[in-house]
């Protein structure tokens, strides 16, 4: 594993994956609580898809995250307290055809939530680059490195990207410049 500081090369052609996971209904942004239809680091997935041409694996959990701003932060804190491990709808079991994977998912109490961990833990990140957005609303990357070191052993992690979610629909050139 190695963190890559100098200026980095175009990942622009190389076949490449976006894992992610996003949560809809109340979110919290920087003018409150809103009800988004579509998750704000589903829609960051999206743009790199559009930008690199990767495939898209979405992170989907049997038990649904509450509705409810506050309830999910309880049910999150809680997974996050017992480091559980929320059962996925469908598993991702192999990425040995792929480069570059780039991660993607919201923040949540300081660390990415504990159910794109069920996934990231299952795969073999050997010989892979690894880009990571983070989509928040003030905490930025937070201690989410953390989560992408522990998950991602034998991969050249690159240097994460924080996208506040309330931003993300103009996040275009952001995302460009970073890929």
């Amino acid at each position: 594993m190695s963190i890559f500081n100098k200026k980095e090369e175009s990942l622009k052609g190389k076949k490449s994956l976006v894992i992610y996971f996003s949560h809809t209904g109340e979110n919290y942004m920087s003018d409150g609580i809103r009800n988004i239809d579509k998750g704000n680091t589903e829609i960051v997935a999206e743009m790199i898809k559009d930008i690199t041409g990767a495939d898209l694996f979405k992170i989907e959990t049997v038990k649904e995250y509450p509705y409810n701003y506050q309830d999910c932060c309880n049910v999150a804190k809680q997974e996050l307290n017992l480091n559980s491990r929320p059962e996925l709808k469908r598993y991702l079991s192999d990425i040995s055809q792929y480069e570059v994977i780039y991660i993607c998912s919201p923040i949540w109490w300081n660390y990415m939530p504990n159910a794109i961990l069920t996934q990231l833990e299952k795969l073999d990140f050997n010989g892979k680059i690894v880009k990571y957005v983070i989509t928040h609303e003030g905490s930025g990357i937070g201690a989410c490195n953390k989560n992408i070191e522990k998950c991602c052993k034998g991969a050249e992690i690159r240097e994460g990207l924080a996208i506040r979610g309330s931003t993300v629909n103009n996040a275009r050139d952001i995302l460009e410049n970073w890929i």
